[in-house]
């Protein structure tokens, strides 16, 4: 494992709340604040991950940058087929990104051009506050977001910016949408110490789970809960065992809660599990074990990586940042992890096959889908 941290990706030193890796790996998208508004940067990742890339000029290293957000940006992320960039922020909305043809003009009045064009296809409207979180459902259908005003809010992503559904059942802020790969189900968390998951089919609230949150305090900005390619594990933010914070493991079979990832000193902000299932031969027994990877940010600056067919993580890195890890995104079947703070700056890590193991092939996912479910 390497770990690099880039100085040149930053928003002039201001936080940065969410970053996300485009699905055919050349590019990630970073969100938070910029100058006097809400800043979205999209970076070339080659330079990022090879020197002589980083060395040559001539490769650029921002693509665009888009300072239309009035307000902070919480969370930016790809749609699955990479062809939107999703935002959302403090200004209450939600914007759609779609690449244009040619270079970009840099944002009003200024007279920096871009290596790529993005525009605002559509501008979202529709929750009373703050929107914290946001994830497209698998195959780009619709777009879940979660704001302070309490709601859960599903946009029909074929029709933007058309609204599907205002979920409503949350007492506190909602800070962490995810949905289920089967396409199933789709669960927030929120403040008030609930997670809760709710049915796609019409939408209506199927479960609500309180007791690894009952100790749980509001102390962090987000809580970013991810769900297992397999659709086996939900696995919470910010949830407590003992007096000590976890990430809590849900098991879809029974909705069951009595095992979780802990290890870190103060509240998990954040959960990213890799979006491929992972393969490898067990070295005692040579058999083949397939397993999820997953990564955990914390208030404590620190960052985890775990594999499920382990009982201990696989690596731990402490004070990583100076500040809060507020987000974290996988390379798409690759071995790239980038993590983003509250002080500004952008750590990446590169991982081997030998230590991650192979991705799945989709034929091999499917047919994985199809004996589970």
């Amino acid at each position: 494992m390497k770990i690099l941290q880039p100085d040149w990706v930053t928003h002039d030193d201001k936080s940065i709340f969410s970053i996300d890796i485009h699905p055919n790996g050349d590019k990630f998208a970073t969100g938070g604040q910029g100058n006097d508004s809400g800043r979205v940067v999209i970076w070339n990742l080659k330079p990022v991950i090879n020197e002589e890339a980083e060395k040559d000029k001539n490769v650029p290293r921002i693509l665009c940058q888009m300072d239309n957000h009035l307000a902070c940006v919480n969370c930016v992320r790809w749609s699955g087929n990479g062809q939107m960039l999703a935002s959302c922020a403090d200004d209450r909305l939600i914007m759609i990104w779609k690449k244009s043809a040619g270079g970009g003009m840099g944002s009003f009045g200024s007279t920096v051009k871009f290596a790529e064009h993005w525009r605002c296809a559509a501008t979202l409207r529709g929750h009373a506050g703050d929107v914290l979180d946001l994830a497209w459902s698998p195959a780009d259908v619709f777009i879940a977001s979660c704001s302070v005003d309490n709601t859960v809010i599903i946009w029909d992503a074929k029709e933007f910016p058309q609204i599907l559904q205002v979920m409503k059942g949350h007492t506190g802020l909602v800070k962490g949408v995810t949905w289920d790969p089967v396409g199933k189900f789709v669960a927030s968390q929120s403040d008030d110490k609930t997670l809760k998951i709710w049915k796609t089919h019409d939408f209506s609230l199927y479960k609500t789970i309180t007791e690894p949150f009952e100790e749980c305090g509001g102390t962090t900005h987000i809580l970013r809960l991810s769900w297992s390619p397999d659709g086996q594990y939900l696995v919470s933010a910010h949830a407590m065992n003992g007096g000590g914070p976890t990430a809590q493991i849900i098991e879809r079979d029974g909705w069951k809660c009595d095992k979780d990832f802990v290890g870190h000193r103060k509240a998990v902000t954040c959960v990213r599990f890799h979006n491929s299932i992972m393969k490898r031969t067990a070295p005692k027994t040579n058999k083949s074990q397939q397993y999820c990877c997953l990564a955990v940010g914390a208030r404590d600056k620190s960052l985890s990586v775990w594999l499920t067919a382990l009982q201990r993580p696989l690596v731990v890195i402490h004070d990583l940042f100076q500040d809060s890890i507020l987000d974290l995104s996988w390379s798409h079947n690759g071995y790239i992890l980038l993590a983003c703070s509250g002080d500004g700056k952008v750590s990446c890590l590169q991982f081997s096959a030998e230590e991650l193991g192979t991705p799945l092939s989709e034929d091999e996912k499917n047919s994985l889908y199809q004996r589970m479910y």
